[in-house]
């Protein structure tokens, strides 16, 4: 079996997951709303409508036929070679290993999904000929990455009906701007997250548990653009750069990092199988995220900072006692639920007031994914 060696609060980080064994639990995780898992948004459509893009006009005619010429067109089709892998090393798994990979796959295929919907929603709901066919492109993207998911999904007979995902699933609604900053953070980090892992497994090609990986390049070459569109869109709208809203840039930062960091640490082995660390794993996508954003998002988190890790490794115990308080229930659970999200409140505000490096925005605007 394909095990590893068990961090000292694994039996508290399992906790946090519930057991999925058949496509009925699949379905409910992916529906089920929580602080850590991917949501559903919609938005302004009106004011999607009225954006000007006029001042990136050559930046983006570039990406749009970028989008067109579609390289990852013939991508996402599996091989004999996938099916043979999966048939070899799936058995090889030990149960907590299957656990932590299903939600990393179910939680994934949540993630890209949201985007096709928000995407495509978008497209309906504008005439903008230069956002209309944006939204096309990306959610042609999306779609192919949640059905390429799906299938790996439906290899453990837990496929994800998408169709009773879009009716069911609670959805937000997000301000315009917020889209735009919540959405180029999390297409830029999933680039930082696929090509780490990518990068880890062509060093280390016996570490790699499943064929998925093999195609995580090109995959996060599409959200690399992705996040470069929404870049584009910020840099057309100074404003959206300026004055209060950069207290709202530093927000969505955080907020895009304490997420990721909590959530990554209910999947100990599968980052250990893969030769990685959970907690040297983020930091490392951190940078990488950092370095990127320092091209359109005046303000940057300092991860350095001591307080930053310690902050975040606060909100990992909170969200683990909040989550044995929720298991105990009864009126002494709920006080307890409640005391915990005060004080993820409280560590969250003092993260978020803790420095921040402050920078010039770039001559150029477009990059070229090199990590």
């Amino acid at each position: 079996m394909i095990t590893t060696t068990a961090s000292a609060d694994i039996d508290h980080v399992a906790m946090l997951m519930d057991t999925v064994e058949s496509a009925e639990d699949a379905n409910a995780r992916a529906v089920k709303n929580t602080v850590l898992s991917p949501r559903f948004y919609t938005t302004d459509f009106k004011a999607m409508d009225a954006l000007d893009i006029s001042r990136v006009r050559a930046d983006w005619d570039v990406m749009m036929k970028e989008y067109e010429g579609d390289n990852n067109h013939d991508h996402f089709q599996r091989d004999a070679a996938f099916a043979e892998e999966v048939r070899t090393l799936m058995p090889q798994l030990s149960p907590e290993m299957r656990q932590e990979f299903l939600d990393f796959l179910i939680s994934s295929l949540t993630s890209e999904f949201s985007g096709c919907i928000l995407y495509n929603e978008i497209r309906k709901n504008v005439s903008n000929p230069d956002i209309k066919q944006l939204m096309t492109y990306m959610a042609r993207d999306e779609s192919r990455h949640a059905g390429f998911i799906n299938q790996s999904l439906k290899d453990f007979n837990l496929g994800i009906d998408l169709g009773s995902l879009k009716r069911n699933k609670a959805y937000t609604y997000f301000k315009p701007k917020y889209i735009f900053y919540a959405t180029y953070l999390s297409e830029k980090i999933g680039y930082a997250r696929y090509i780490t892992i990518f990068r880890q497994l062509e060093r280390h090609p016996d570490k790699r548990f499943h064929p998925i990986f093999r195609w995580f390049e090109r995959w996060c070459n599409d959200e690399f653009r992705h996040g470069e569109s929404f870049a584009l869109i910020m840099r057309s709208q100074p404003e959206l750069l300026q004055g209060v809203n950069k207290l709202w840039i530093r927000f969505f930062i955080l907020a895009v990092y304490a997420t990721m960091y909590v959530r990554d640490h209910t999947r100990p082995l599968l980052h250990e199988a893969m030769g990685l660390e959970s907690s040297t794993y983020d930091f490392d996508v951190f940078r990488i995220t950092n370095d990127i954003c320092r091209q359109v998002f005046p303000v940057e988190v300092d991860i350095d900072h001591p307080a930053f890790r310690q902050g975040l490794e606060r909100l990992l115990a909170i969200s683990l006692a909040a989550d044995r308080a929720k298991k105990r229930g009864g009126l002494l659970g709920k006080l307890q639920v409640a005391g915990c999200a005060a004080q993820a409140a409280f560590t969250f505000g003092r993260l978020y007031l803790l420095p921040v490096k402050k920078q010039e925005l770039p001559q150029t605007i477009r990059m070229e994914p090199v990590w």
